[in-house]
């Protein structure tokens, strides 16, 4: 049961960290009613007390309103009373006294840009304080301390504010629309200035073209060497091959026939004479 209700503890002091940005140490300002029910539970030292259930380091506030009424209600205040007194007192900005609950009311205000954690057990200013955006509450019972689960009402204000986070304002949409206004005359006269330098460049090109064309017309110098084009030359003679003729084979093999006979004519004509030759040269 303890564990749970610590981590119920954290989750609501997350939410009111998370959403409206409180910060520790907490600031807890404590009504005569709260402090009379710590002293009367024995709930002592108070800031461990509310140390152990915001589950950090805390400061205790009180207001003069408070420690007044706490003298009004006589002896069996007292020992309430002289607590009171050793509680910062934060600064309550009305002249005239007022009430306890009042007092907590001016001081809390419509927002509670000063982030206090209100102990109380006055359940009509409890109820009064839920209808307050980012104002967590601290209560006493027995000899225990609870922090009370963010209200309806915060809990919605939170989403409507997340919503309206995502959305553009007016003056947003005011800023957003001079901005695209200005960027988008910055960014035309940019062009512009580009152009004319584009077209200055160009026209300088020209006149330095043109002044260096009528240079080499005067000094006779071609504007261009000029080149004389190959010809198509014919193939080599030595590197063609030998067109082959196309004869019939029986024509090939009759003169093959005929160079086989006048061969073997002329081999017996030269094997005679050199008989003849022999027999010559052995007779004599």
């Amino acid at each position: 049961m303890r564990v749970k209700k610590q981590k119920r503890h954290r989750k609501i002091v997350r939410f009111y960290t998370a959403c409206f940005g409180f910060r520790q140490p907490y600031k807890v300002i404590c009504d005569g009613t709260f402090v009379y029910h710590l002293i009367a539970n024995q709930i002592t030292p108070a800031d461990n007390a509310l140390a152990t259930t915001l589950a950090a380091s805390v400061k205790l506030f009180t207001t003069k309103c408070v420690i007044d009424e706490l003298k009004g209600l006589g002896e069996s205040h007292s020992e309430a009373l002289q607590a009171a007194h050793k509680l910062t007192v934060a600064r309550c900005e009305h002249e005239r006294k007022k009430s306890a609950d009042a007092c907590i009311m001016d001081v809390i205000g419509e927002k509670n840009p000063e982030h206090f954690f209100v102990a109380t057990q006055d359940v009509d200013l409890r109820k009064k304080l839920q209808e307050v955006p980012g104002v967590p509450l601290i209560f006493g019972l027995r000899n225990a301390l609870f922090l009370e689960q963010p209200s309806t009402f915060q809990r919605q204000f939170v989403k409507a504010s997340e919503e309206g986070r995502s959305r553009m304002t007016q003056s947003e949409y005011k800023m957003l629309k001079k901005r695209a206004k200005d960027i988008l005359e910055t960014e035309e006269i940019r062009d512009s200035s580009n152009e004319d330098e584009d077209v200055g460049d160009q026209n300088l090109e020209l006149q330095t073209v043109k002044k260096g064309d009528n240079a080499r017309k005067q000094m006779g110098v071609k504007d261009k060497p000029q080149f004389k084009r190959k010809r198509a030359k014919g193939p080599n003679p030595l590197s063609c091959k030998k067109k082959k003729s196309h004869e019939n084979p029986s024509m090939v093999s009759g003169k093959e026939s005929k160079d086989g006979d006048n061969s073997v004519s002329r081999n017996r004509t030269r094997k005679r004479s050199r008989k003849g030759k022999n027999l010559v040269e052995t007779g004599s």
